[in-house]
């Protein structure tokens, strides 16, 4: 009994630490799925959070980092052998994102295919057609829909689909919006056979990008193919947890949101970065949170995007492996599971905190006036 207490007093100032370090990553990162993180139950916030600030910093590794693509790429799978052995290496997110693998059975291959996006990104990997532009879309961010997914507890090929087509669309919308910023770095993410139909030198263009008639022809034929995975993958979203439903639609809509935002500043990515303010981002977690609870179920079995269905046989044939032998793929660490929920308690006492707080600043307010 005294050893599990001195035990507990050593972990929960540590998880209090890790959860403090991911969850500053995540706010610096991506600003639209923090937001939307925040509407997620405790139980699943933790974990986002902890896989949020593994990719983040694997992304800075492999594309920027001091080492070269493929020593960042060999270091990076071996704290992941480490992360699936149960023994991470002594890194924040290493340490958190271990518990989330131990306590949710996470398939490694999504992890693997996010590496590999982040190996294409620092490769400057050429991209002539949309089915490679899906291909990379599939690995850099359909992979992470899918993680989502399986750590909500929703496990069905199905639903695992219109997770990563979900991210795919995410991805054409970002690539949308960065095409001038993405350039200038000598990025290209657009499909250069459109860029070629529209009568554009995609070499001559990059040496100096800027919009035209041509260019927005192309980004707007993006938006489009943007728009179609948003709609197939909105069946997927009825399909999660219902206390869950309301961050991924919101994810959904203040991402598409991007995309309307740059059809109304007349589709010139080069000219200027589209950004949903935060008025409007508010009005959008407004809607997601009364419209999650109307979403009903589709019985259809839409085929999964070509890019995509790689990822989801390999997360079937991990699931059926796991229920067939009536145990996890692994050993469930015990231990891993008690940090986990630690986690879970910390991140809870941060909401209840920040909620006293904002609480005693809206009655302060109210004093003033």
């Amino acid at each position: 009994m005294l050893a599990n207490t001195l035990h507990a007093e050593t972990v929960a100032p540590r998880a209090a630490v890790d959860l403090d370090a991911c969850v500053a990553l995540m706010r610096t990162g991506s600003k639209t799925f923090f937001a939307a993180s925040r509407l997620l139950p405790v139980r699943v916030r933790a974990s986002s959070i902890a896989l949020y600030a593994f990719c983040r910093v694997a992304d800075d590794m492999v594309d920027g980092g001091t080492m070269g693509i493929d020593d960042a790429m060999r270091v990076l799978s071996q704290r992941l052998d480490r992360i699936y052995a149960g023994d991470p290496q002594d890194f924040v997110e290493d340490r958190a994102l271990s518990v989330v693998v131990q306590r949710h059975d996470l398939p490694r291959p999504l992890l693997d295919a996010l590496l590999d996006g982040f190996a294409w990104d620092a490769q400057g990997r050429r991209y002539d057609t949309l089915e490679q532009v899906h291909d990379y879309g599939a690995r850099v961010a359909g992979s992470v829909g899918a993680m989502m997914c399986w750590i909500m507890g929703v496990r069905s090929p199905q639903a695992l689909a219109r997770a990563c087509e979900l991210g795919v669309a995410m991805q054409l919308t970002n690539i949308a919006r960065d095409v001038g910023e993405d350039a200038r770095n000598g990025r290209l993410y657009l499909p250069r056979q459109w860029m070629s139909q529209a009568g554009i030198d995609t070499d001559a263009w990059l040496l100096q990008p800027v919009g035209s008639p041509a260019l927005q022809a192309v980004v707007a034929r993006l938006l489009a193919e943007a728009d179609r995975l948003y709609d197939q993958a909105a069946a997927g979203i009825a399909q999660l947890p219902r206390d869950c439903r309301s961050a991924i639609l919101a994810a959904r809509l203040i991402y598409a949101e991007i995309g309307q935002q740059l059809r109304r500043d007349g589709l010139d990515p080069c000219a200027r970065r589209a950004v949903v303010p935060a008025s409007r981002k508010l009005v959008l977690l407004a809607c997601a949170s009364v419209q999650s609870g109307w979403l009903g179920r589709s019985t259809a079995a839409v085929p999964p995007l070509a890019a995509i269905a790689y990822l989801v046989d390999q997360c079937k044939t991990l699931d059926d492996a796991a229920f067939s032998s009536g145990m996890s793929t692994r050993p469930f660490n015990q231990r891993m599971a008690w940090m986990l929920e630690m986690f879970e308690r910390v991140e809870a006492r941060r909401l209840e905190e920040r909620e006293a707080v904002d609480s005693r600043t809206a009655a302060g307010q109210r004093l003033s006036h």
